[in-house]
């Protein structure tokens, strides 16, 4: 299926993200032809750069509230990997984001159900769009990709980041299933990476997360892996929880409280006890365990 698939033409939306700009280096060293749409002004020209030394990258200056300019960048692909970057003068979510988040996902998903030559949409959405509910009016179970979060919980306590994820992928999905296109989404985990702060707003919560056995995290490469896979993979199928980390003992937050705040050391964590997983990626997991991430098709 791979050797099939990477003598085609994908498009990465939006490539200037770190999760697109992995995926745009790592289709490329498949074998891919890749179209690069860039939401980002300020790294349209550092793409452009390498396009010009890669002959199968084409870069696009791509706007996802802009409906004629994805359609422009999805011509001739067969496949799309979308993720939504927060705009850089506006990095914090909010009810205004999340509107602006929705819009986007139906702008993709309309222009994919307009171009022929699409065949299947990985959907780059949140493990926050899953687990966010009033954890004392239902009755404590796993938590896995058939759960949805209450957007009404989410509004009530002002958690915009899963508000804004679960909204976004549930409208993905209804036009999705609507216009018959073949999609499948990505519920990632908090992406750990060198500059991940205390504002990232996947953390908001973060406390509730830790005690309801739920907070994940997912590093870079290993989400990159996921998203190929599932994209490869003519058996995949609906949603899927993506992580590779789970915080779930005072020595899982010391490590992230480190990286979070190098500054500053944590203090009141003797506490030794290990708050019982209750999140799974196993759907993911048996379906990546024949995933070979080193293979390059010339």
């Amino acid at each position: 299926m791979a050797s099939a698939l990477s003598n085609q033409t994908v498009c990465v939306m939006d490539a200037s993200g770190r999760l697109g700009s992995a995926l745009v280096h790592r289709l490329l060293q498949r074998g891919y032809a890749v179209h690069a749409a860039i939401h980002n002004h300020d790294e349209l020209q550092s793409f452009k750069r390498l396009s010009s030394e890669n002959m199968k990258l084409r870069v696009f200056d791509s706007d996802p509230l802009d409906y004629h300019s994805i359609m422009e960048a999805l011509k001739g692909c067969c496949g799309l990997f979308y993720s939504f970057e927060l705009p850089s003068e506006n990095p914090t979510y909010d009810e205004f984001m999340g509107e602006l988040e929705v819009r986007a996902a139906h702008n993709v998903l309309e222009a994919c159900a307009q171009t022929d030559t699409i065949d299947k949409v990985v959907f780059t959405s949140s493990a926050t769009a899953v687990f966010w509910r009033d954890q004392h009016n239902s009755v404590p179970s796993d938590v896995d990709e058939r759960n949805w979060s209450d957007v009404n919980f989410c509004k009530k306590f002002k958690l915009w980041h899963g508000m804004s994820k679960t909204v976004a992928e549930k409208t993905a999905w209804a036009l999705a299933m609507d216009r018959g296109v073949n999609m499948v989404s990505i519920n990632a985990g908090l992406l750990m990476h060198p500059n991940l702060s205390i504002e990232d707003p996947y953390l908001l919560g973060a406390a509730e997360m830790f005690k309801d056995g739920v907070f994940v995290a997912v590093d870079l490469g290993f989400l990159v892996d996921a998203h190929i896979c599932v994209f490869e993979d003519s058996s995949s199928y609906g949603r899927y929880l993506c992580f590779n980390r789970v915080i779930n003992c005072s020595k899982d937050v010391v490590k992230l409280a480190a990286m979070l705040l190098p500054s500053s050391s944590p203090q009141g964590m003797e506490d030794s006890r290990v708050h019982e997983q209750r999140i799974s990626s196993q759907k993911l997991t048996k379906l990546m365990v024949d995933f070979d991430s080193e293979l390059q098709m010339e």
